[in-house]
């Protein structure tokens, strides 16, 4: 057999899944595997390349031992049984590099005719000028030339359900939203992106895959999982044995990843990862011409599509019908009072339009952490965002009651309430005085559109692109972020980390508390131990006793946690900077 050499690298399979395969429920999961190709020459014996930092690898290797037969797609591309074979196939398409793309109409053909994809298909169509656009853009101010393809399979299980089904009859639109704009961001990116209605067969057919897997081989590699995760998952729900022990309920919870392999829509939650989505602020040249020509009226637009949501506000609406004329998008107008214009479930071109003509956007307190008020601003149009009193979470709301965090939230949009004013009103509803303050200071204000840069096109192929370079959990070499963005703060007993770093105009990076486990890494940073021990009692550590200078270290690194404090401990923080609006990477990531 002629010798023949297999290029050194690395090459990663995606695979973007739904967790209702994993423990029924509607959460998604990224997947990817990593195969070696380490520089080698077949001969007779095939020796093993070195596996040192690719601990998958093997496992791999004996994998395709045993199960090439089961599918003749592997003997159709060349796999033998032999080592060599095996090498071979897994390390195809090792050279291949991502290249920015300029269109998003190859993706038609796997969205057209599928009958659940329609509302993602019909998004991603209406953006692609847009999408391209901002890939220009990023790769006009980074170099993107030097990068791998990635293949990734794409399964939106929840698109094969009641979401999808209800997306054209005003039912929630967030996952979709956030669907589309990961698809639309990684083919961008261009990488491989085979899109899949049924995640067991697919995954079986290695004509368009590199290996044959399922779910359940793909999840026995916890370090290549990334869950997608609206709300957030906090360390101690993550932990299986934590979390039964304090009695910590929830069917979405003890996964036992790393908290950042949790993808979240909001940046709420540090210990997690902010993927975030995109607000549709540009569009055709077309429409945006038409939208200049809306003048603004003395008229509200209500934030809620069902009926349900406005019962009991009717006090609060009366206050705003004073002031202004008022619309919604309601799918039914029986239930909600008469002196409201309802246009029915439309468009988002047209809802735009509305929002181009009206003053401000009323939140009603439900849905939560939606993406609607952010477009509002991003059409110039302010927003109400009603407080919630008390602040509403898994301990006290049935809403919450099965989500893994105890996270407060605040009010409707917790991240629209930090931006402030004059764009964002928080409001106590049920205080007539304080509506109809914000109503007059809004009235008497001129905004222009405003969208914080994260939830842009190039705003996410920024950040998207960034991650998938860059985080890796399965290997030790490599620090990311880089150690030169840690910056040390000491949190007062019953202060979180979270907090303590807000404080001081950073945020909490996981990532950092591994440097700072220990007494010699501490000592640098002025924190003298002296004595010290290692447990896994408590989640709030590294820490020490206020009464002394006796530290503890944790020997659990899943219990690391951004959010947790202690009445008896003072924790040792790891903070860093961040990009202006752009909160998921520090300003020495990219």
């Amino acid at each position: 057999m002629s010798a023949r050499n297999i290029s050194s690298s690395i090459y990663c399979y995606y695979v973007l899944i739904n967790r209702a395969n994993l423990n029924q429920q509607s959460t998604k999961v990224l997947l990817s595997v990593c195969f070696l190709d380490d520089k080698m020459k077949e001969d007779e014996n095939c020796p093993l390349p070195p596996m040192d930092g690719y601990p998958d690898c093997l496992e791999k290797l004996k994998w395709m031992k045993d199960m090439w037969r089961s599918n003749p797609c592997y003997s159709d591309h060349g796999v033998n049984g032999s080592l060599c074979s095996n090498l071979i196939y897994l390390s195809e398409g090792g050279l291949d590099r991502a290249v920015v793309r300029d269109t998003l109409k190859s993706l038609d053909p796997s969205l057209e005719d599928r009958r659940d994809f329609r509302w993602i298909h019909r998004r991603i169509r209406s953006m692609e000028k847009i999408w391209v656009e901002a890939g220009r853009s990023l790769s006009a101010k980074y170099d993107l030339t030097d990068r791998k393809a990635k293949h990734i399979l794409v399964y939106p299980a929840a698109v094969a359900g009641g979401i999808a089904r209800d997306a054209f009859r005003g039912g929630p639109l967030g996952e979709l939203v956030q669907w589309s704009d990961l698809i639309s961001t990684l083919y961008i990116l261009g990488h491989h992106l085979h899109l899949s209605g049924n995640f067991l067969a697919d995954t079986c057919n290695c004509v368009h895959f590199d290996v044959s897997l399922t779910v359940y081989l793909c999840l026995s590699i916890r370090c290549i999982i990334r869950v997608l995760d609206t709300f957030g998952t906090e360390p101690d729900f993550n932990h299986p044995t934590w979390a039964q022990k304090h009695n910590l309920m929830s069917s979405f919870g003890r996964l036992n990843l790393i908290p950042m392999q949790f993808y979240t829509m909001f940046p709420h939650t540090p210990d997690n990862t902010f993927l975030g989505f995109v607000v549709q602020h540009q569009l055709s040249s077309e429409e945006t011409e038409r939208l200049k020509s809306i003048r603004r009226k003395n008229q509200a637009l209500v934030y809620g599509k069902r009926a349900d949501f406005w019962q009991g506000k009717e006090a609060y609406l009366d206050i705003i019908h004073k002031y202004l004329e008022i619309h919604g998008t309601v799918d039914n107008s029986a239930s909600i009072p008469s002196y409201v214009k309802n246009h029915g479930i439309i468009k988002g071109t047209e809802v735009q339009a509305l929002l181009r003509q009206s003053k401000v956007f009323v939140g009603l307190s439900f849905p939560y952490e939606g993406p609607a008020p952010l477009e509002a601003i991003a059409n110039g149009c302010a927003v109400l965002n009603p407080r919630l009193h008390p602040p509403q979470s898994s301990l006290n709301t049935k809403f919450f009651n099965n989500k893994p965090n105890i996270r407060e939230v605040t009010s409707q949009n917790p991240y629209v309430e930090a931006i402030g004013e004059p764009y964002v009103f928080t409001i106590d509803m049920h205080n007539s005085t304080d509506v109809e303050r914000a109503l007059t200071a809004i009235l008497n204000q001129s905004i222009e559109p405003y969208l914080p840069y994260e939830f842009t096109c190039e705003g996410m192929l920024q950040r998207v692109n960034v991650l998938i370079e860059k985080q890796d959990f399965c290997h030790s070499t490599g620090s990311w972020p880089p150690l030169s963005a840690l910056q040390v703060v000491k949190a007062e007993a019953h202060t979180s980390c979270k907090q303590a770093c807000q404080e001081v105009g950073l945020i909490c990076e996981p990532a950092f508390f591994p440097h700072l486990n220990s007494a010699n890494n501490l000592a640098k940073y002025s924190v003298d131990c002296e004595t010290s021990e290692i447990s896994d009692s408590h989640i709030v550590f590294p820490a020490y006793r206020n009464s002394s200078k006796h530290c503890m270290f944790q020997s659990d690194p899943l219990l690391f946690s951004c959010v947790r404090s202690d009445h008896s401990f003072i924790r040792i923080c790891p903070c860093r900077d961040y990009i202006k609006d752009q909160i998921a990477l520090c300003k020495a990531c990219i």
